[in-house]
């Protein structure tokens, strides 16, 4: 049946093909995820090449290192695992994975002793347990909990780490399910967003209904407990081309809203807000504008939408916060501006307390932290000290004017911090240092791309050391995501410890600089963000501070790694390519593809003409020498489907070019599922790098 099925896809797919000129695809069979034949195939690559990696000296070394590392028992424990905030007036939550706890452990402290540095956890849900009960491979994938005492949360369970998620009521006072017998919620499979309407009643859309043609939800309901789901009512329903449908609930009682996001296009939609009377009253936001959440400071406004603008809006310039009213019974308020950043800068993430908007700004690439409050005239601003040359993660604010949130370097550890009102930072806790950051330096340069753009990225080499140095870059250039300073992954603390040099790039495409660094690599202009990383890989080889150079991305950074390869195999000596897009004549028939066709462009359209200009897949030759290329994935990811470096991979090998392949039978769009897992494929790279950097 499930051949049967496949078939049936190919046929779809064949009635929207290239033109009939174009070369038929001879692996479009690896597109089958779990079909026999593909997995046979996978299993043969793994069996092949993984040896090859495993036998590097110093392989099992650096695996034994870098599991110590990810599993040590000091690490922060972080407000995680129960949204909308693991930091509530008198409880943390935390989910944490060890050596003991290979899947992790979902747990609660309270509060004052978790400030206090010692806190006193209970374990609320332990994954391994339930996977040894159940036997399906279970991975955590997050909680949503009912204000203000989050007692009923409904957790989401996936399998082998993939998007699609079961969801299931749990009671944390008496620490069990809530069986569907009793009343419980519990949702089958599917990919889904379910929100907390009151005690008894969600917002649910899941993909186990109705479909878009990206593999979301279509439609809304509203399910009573008590009730078959079959029975739930129809609260909004989109377009079958919509990339699909996400519910979301914010604050407590009379305060709490609920907004229905209509996703048309990754980049564009219509938020709706649900009114007492089950009416939905349109957002007077631009449809291209970035919705953040609905907070109520607590200052007689009632509650208020926040927003970022892509494009200008109403006299407000692209990149700024907006915010509006939000009533309940009649339509909302109009847009009004909260906080413009300067030409340098760019706001990276927001949340609120129950008193101020705090704002993470990046300010050419380094971090800021603002906190705005409403006053009578406008939004007072004030700066909260953090360290220079950092990054800044905003992990959980309270109901009252808490702020946690950790702030690291190239070369400082993790610290976590809390500031209350705007009050000097207090240090609660940091990271143990698992390498010596006196031992390296870090600077940050521009490199010159093909149209004159200035390109920032940042150089980390070991201190003191001259000439040109074997030398790993990763970028990303997509999705508005910036790539900032971090506390090293393990494979790079002992990359450098090894004296290798690492170069993280700034590239087009990301959100470094706002909605023009974005947009200045969108769809017709993707060229621009190779062309920056290939500026950078150039600049770092004629300034004589590369000796040889690898270029590693994941995902969109697999689609610009292989691209990097494909384009300049002159330029790089080696490509890590992770979970990638790589058939960009097809992609957008793949998992979630389609939902990214606002990113890159429509393959059925006129868009080809761009789209075939890069797409890897369709740039391999056999005259070229390319370097030997590892690219990996993961069977679960049921976001970037894994054909495409099966595909890339297969071609690559049929055209003689050597490769190494590596496909985890776990690990969703993560490519791995466990901090095991996480250490294995550190070993895997830093044993790829040593054997192919000269």
């Amino acid at each position: 049946m499930r051949k049967a099925v496949f078939a049936l896809m190919l046929l779809s797919a064949a009635a929207s093909a290239p033109a009939a000129t174009e070369v038929a695809d001879p692996h479009l069979w690896l597109e089958e995820v779990e079909g026999e034949k593909a997995l046979a195939w996978v299993r043969a690559r793994n069996a092949r090449y993984l040896p090859e990696l495993e036998a590097v000296p110093g392989f099992q070394a650096w695996r034994a290192r870098a599991q110590q590392i990810l599993e040590d028992p000091r690490r922060l424990t972080l407000p995680t695992g129960a949204a909308p905030t693991g930091l509530t007036e008198t409880q943390v939550f935390n989910f944490w994975r060890d050596a003991k706890a290979v899947r992790g452990i979902w747990r609660v402290s309270p509060r004052a002793a978790w400030e206090a540095g010692s806190p006193e956890w209970t374990t609320l849900l332990d994954i391994d347990a339930l996977d040894a009960a159940e036997a399906r491979n279970w991975q955590w994938a997050g909680a949503t909990c009912l204000p203000p005492d989050f007692a009923r949360c409904l957790v989401r369970l996936s399998v082998g780490g993939k998007d699609s998620v079961e969801v299931r009521e749990f009671d944390t006072r008496t620490r069990r399910f809530v069986p569907p017998g009793d009343g419980g919620f519990q949702l089958a499979e599917a990919k889904q967003q379910v929100a907390w309407l009151d005690k008894d009643r969600l917002l649910v859309a899941t993909a186990a209904g109705p479909v878009t043609t990206s593999g979301y939800a279509r439609e809304v309901r509203l399910w009573e407990r008590g009730t078959p789901f079959a029975a739930a009512r129809l609260l909004a329903e989109g377009e079958a081309t919509d990339m699909g449908m996400w519910p979301s609930a914010y604050g407590t009682g009379e305060g709490r809203r609920h907004v229905i996001d209509q996703r048309i296009t990754f980049w564009t939609g219509r938020l709706h807000h649900l009114m007492a009377d089950w009416s939905l009253a349109p957002s007077p936001l631009p449809a291209d504008a970035d919705f953040r959440f609905i907070a109520n400071l607590g200052d007689g406004a009632g509650p208020r939408a926040f927003a970022l603008l892509r494009s200008d809006f109403d006299g407000i310039p692209a990149g700024s916060l907006v915010t509006y009213t939000v009533p309940n019974a009649r339509a909302p308020g109009r847009v009004e501006r909260v906080f413009t950043p300067s030409a340098t800068q760019a706001i990276r993430d927001v949340q609120a307390t129950g008193q101020a908007v705090y704002v993470h700004l990046l300010d050419n690439v380094a971090a800021r932290l603002v906190r705005l409050a409403p006053t009578a005239t406008g939004w007072a601003a004030t700066d909260i000290a953090i360290p220079t040359s950092s990054a800044l993660t905003l992990q959980a604010a309270d109901a009252g004017d808490t702020l946690a949130f950790t702030v690291a370097s190239f070369t400082t550890p993790d610290s976590l911090f809390v500031t209350r009102a705007g009050t000097a930072p207090a240090l609660l806790a940091q990271n143990p240092a698992f390498f010596d950051g006196a031992k390296v330096e870090v600077s940050q340069r521009f490199a010159t791309s093909k149209d004159g753009t200035r390109v920032p990225y940042f150089l980390v080499r070991p201190k003191g050391a001259k000439g040109p140095l074997r030398t790993l870059l990763f970028a990303y250039g997509g999705f508005e995501i910036p790539m900032v300073p971090a506390y090293p992954s393990p494979e790079i603390m002992m990359w450098l410890e090894q004296g290798g040099q690492y170069v993280l790039g700034n590239i087009r495409g990301g959100g470094e600089f706002g909605p023009r660094w974005h947009q200045a690599a969108l769809r017709d202009r993707r060229q621009n963000s190779y062309d920056d990383l290939h500026a950078i890989a150039e600049a770092l080889k004629r300034e004589r501070l590369a000796r040889s150079l690898a270029v590693h991305g994941r995902s969109n950074g697999g689609l610009m790694a292989s691209v990097a390869f494909t384009q300049r195999p002159d330029l790089y000596d080696a490509a890590m390519v992770g979970v990638p897009l790589a058939d960009m004549r097809r992609y957008h028939l793949l998992l979630a593809g389609a939902s990214w066709m606002g990113e890159y462009g429509n393959p059925d359209s006129a868009d080809w003409a761009f789209l075939r200009a890069y797409s890897p897949y369709h740039h391999i030759r056999k005259d070229a020498r390319y370097p030997r290329v590892f690219f990996y994935t993961s069977t679960k990811d049921d976001r970037v489907h894994p054909g495409h470096a099966r595909k890339m991979v297969a071609e690559m090998e049929a055209q003689g070019h050597p490769v190494y392949s590596y496909e985890n039978v776990d690990g969703g769009h993560a490519g791995v599922a466990n901090l095991r897992e996480s250490a294995y494929r550190a070993a895997l790279f830093l044993a790829y790098l040593n054997r192919e950097l000269k």
